[in-house]
């Protein structure tokens, strides 16, 4: 697909806009793979194909707030796990304020099971921001879609009072009882994989807290879970990051789905 085939969306702030451009620009020419797991235009995956694929799968979903956002903007992280035999896949979902929660996190779900039904069971899934929220809220409450492992960036893991948040997000829809079932940190139920959290050092600060109380949510509920800071990194040029195969979270990234891979 192609920006111009998209409904318009909601507006990016400025910084948002910035990174969106690119994100085009830096996945621009990486070949993919198109494959729809529904009708709506939104509910398509991009899949980036190694030369040898070696079974592992990693489903990232991208960020925008839960209401802006394309699954072509991850693009350019696909070359660093294609690299090393692992299929990338990016995911698109519906976005607010048209598709309120949970909508978003049933089409992850479908596209999950997308994944899993077409290509391989041994699936790692991540995020950045809003979709590492979603990826992290899979993760927490797997049911019959268990994965090996989470690898959200500077992902959402509460909602409500105490969240640090300084606007309710629109997704949520008008029920409050949404906040708590939409908060990862509030959902997990074993049995957990494991978690890589990561976040920039420069992150929004409320992120950087919620990241590290995840943590140690995970911890406590008896599974493992890493949280790796991205030094200098904002909320934007932590997700980059993905795509920089000597930078500061991609070999832990490929580290993870390496140690993982057989559970």
């Amino acid at each position: 697909m192609k920006l111009a085939d998209y409904p318009p969306q909601e507006p990016l702030s400025d910084a948002g806009a910035a990174y969106g451009a690119e994100c085009w620009k830096r996945s621009e020419g990486i070949a993919f793979d198109e494959a729809a797991y529904g009708a709506d235009i939104y509910q398509r995956v991009a899949v980036f194909k190694p030369a040898r694929p070696d079974g592992r799968v990693f489903l990232f979903w991208h960020g925008g707030g839960w209401t802006s956002g394309y699954k072509e903007w991850m693009g350019f992280m696909a070359p660093c796990f294609t690299a090393s035999g692992i299929t990338f896949v990016s995911a698109g979902y519906r976005l607010a304020p048209q598709h309120t929660f949970p909508v978003g996190l049933e089409d992850c779900r479908r596209a999950l099971a997308w994944v899993r039904r077409e290509i391989s069971d041994c699936v790692f899934i991540g995020g950045h921001s809003a979709g590492g929220h979603y990826a992290a809220l899979i993760a927490a409450d797997q049911g019959a879609n268990r994965v090996r492992g989470c690898l959200p960036i500077s992902g959402v893991y509460e909602f409500g009072e105490g969240s640090g948040l300084t606007a309710r997000p629109r997704f949520l829809g008008e029920v409050l009882a949404a906040d708590r079932q939409a908060s990862p940190r509030f959902q997990l139920r074993a049995p957990l994989p494991p978690f890589l959290v990561a976040f920039g050092g420069n992150d929004f600060p409320h992120l950087i807290a919620q990241a590290k109380r995840f943590v140690l949510a995970v911890h406590d509920a008896g599974a493992a879970a890493s949280q790796l800071e991205l030094a200098g990194r904002t909320h934007f040029t932590a997700s980059l990051a993905g795509g920089e195969p000597v930078g500061p979270w991609v070999p832990a990234a490929l580290d993870f789905l390496s140690r993982y891979a057989g559970r």
